[in-house]
């Protein structure tokens, strides 16, 4: 037997193991503590092992929640994210440019390239970007005008993907000119004779409120020429993202933003009310909280007219998106305060999200540039394990913290496109075992639970603290 295959045995024993404890505790009558030690040694042992297996076999993730090869669709129960009505907590990564690269068949194969690294440390969702408006190679040439080798493009995204089990949340505009966004909207509603002062337009105008609803239905409605599945009904896809990173600076009150907030996401709804929906926020605390912009990276953050916790209750939005880039919005120069601000920041988001949302919440983004005075491979990656860290202690809980977003992932030989965040894995061998090993303890803390549910154990934080040691 070669050595996979008594790696592959040794996990099929511990599994086996750990079920017949979690049948015994479910069928105990009287509270006994044993069996709640016995698992915790029996994962403990099992924890180098199965990093071992993560990393070595891919996300064939025998422990995962979705045995039997389901491949059903993501939905929000209550504060958690369910799959088959079981947990699902999010290990992903962000790579916008994937559809411009499938569109070139010279650059197309770093698409399966990137899916396949991704894969092999468990990565679980991918955020990318379905709209290239009028720009280079564009998706939407004109209002409601599309190339459809650029559709095609995203249909061999969304394809690949569920080749490697990654699902996706596909953003549908940006609010930076990048890709076009909503300053190309605005382009375009001038060239139509609309009397337009400013791209916050693109919020209240009505043509350009149309204009981006139609893209939203093209996208929803379109049938993947690879699957025959049409998008509304692909399980591939996690959710709709709004708009990356909306800002309305015109308005601080945040009351234009409010409305096309409104607005749009019960459209998306009325279209495909099977997918999850996000707006796609950075996070800042408005108006509507004055005791919560003390959490603020700056004062300006308060003056871009986006609130979180107002923005998030509106009908239709299912979960809060946090983005978090204390370099950028602190100092670009590293210090300890980037991590202590990274902490405060997430944790005051899960709580509001737990208290006044009731609703998930994912940092969308977050990573740090190698450009920042300062940066070494070390500091990024004690940042990753400190947004880990605070996820963990969520999950723990049972709160609101669903998972994080690494900004961002490339495979090699894609370095020109890199901003200062792009992380290879190949490349940075220590900060692809941390992203591995996230993986790995969302893995197990899912299937656990899973099991946990299914056999009817008595005793409410059995698992939960099984999983949890000194060394998370």
């Amino acid at each position: 037997m070669d050595t996979q295959m008594n790696n592959f045995g040794l996990k099929v024993f511990s599994l086996v193991t750990i079920f017949m404890i979690l049948i015994q505790n479910s069928s105990s009558t009287v509270a006994d503590s044993s069996g709640d030690e016995q698992l915790e040694t029996m994962v403990e042992e099992d924890e180098n092992e199965l990093a071992y297996s993560s990393s070595t076999h891919g996300r064939t993730n025998e422990l995962g929640a979705m045995e039997d090869d389901l491949w059903l669709m993501v939905q929000k129960k209550g504060n958690q994210f369910v799959v088959n009505d079981q947990p699902f907590y999010v290990n992903g990564f962000n790579t916008y440019w994937l559809m411009v690269f499938a569109a070139d068949q010279s650059t197309r194969g770093k698409v399966s390239d990137l899916f396949k690294q991704a894969s092999l440390v468990g990565l679980t969702v991918c955020r990318t970007w379905a709209f290239n408006d009028g720009q280079w190679r564009a998706l939407q040439k004109s209002p409601s005008v599309y190339d459809e080798e650029v559709f095609k493009a995203l249909d061999f995204v969304v394809s690949e993907a569920k080749k490697y089990k990654i699902r996706l949340i596909l953003s549908l505009t940006n609010n930076w000119d990048a890709y076009g966004g909503k300053a190309q909207y605005v382009k375009w509603g001038k060239a139509a004779g609309l009397n337009l002062t400013s791209d916050d337009d693109f919020f209240s105008d009505p043509t350009l409120r149309g204009y981006y609803k139609a893209h939203v239905k093209t996208v929803l409605n379109r049938v993947n020429t690879l699957t025959s599945i049409t998008y509304k009904d692909d399980p591939t896809i996690f959710a709709w993202e709004l708009m990356n990173e909306p800002r309305c600076t015109s308005d601080p009150s945040g009351n234009k933003l409010q409305e096309w907030i409104g607005e749009m996401a019960v459209y998306v709804k009325s279209i495909d009310p099977k997918h999850l929906v996000e707006i796609g926020l950075e996070g800042f605390y408005g108006p509507s909280t004055p005791d919560r912009v003390q959490f603020n990276p700056n004062t300006y953050a308060q003056q871009v007219g986006t609130d979180f916790v107002r923005n998030h209750q509106v009908l239709g939005v299912d979960f809060a998106s946090v983005h978090i880039y204390a370099d950028s919005w602190i100092s670009q120069s590293i210090t300890d305060a980037h991590l202590q601000f990274t902490k405060s920041w997430m944790e005051a988001h899960i709580e509001d999200a737990e208290k006044y949302l009731g609703m998930p919440v994912v940092f969308a983004e977050f990573g740090v540039s190698t450009k920042d005075t300062g940066y070494n491979v070390s500091f990024r990656n004690t940042l990753l394990s400190t947004v880990y860290q605070a996820i963990l202690n969520s999950t723990k809980k049972g709160g609101s913290g669903s998972g994080s977003l690494l900004w961002q992932l490339f495979p090699e030989g894609t370095d020109y496109m890199d901003d200062g965040y792009a992380i290879v894995l190949s490349k940075y061998p220590s900060t692809s075992e941390i992203i591995s090993l996230q993986s790995v303890r969302l893995s197990k803390f899912n299937s656990l639970c899973s099991w946990k549910c299914r056999w009817g154990c008595k005793k409410k934080h059995a698992l939960e603290t099984s999983l949890y040691h000194d060394d998370l």
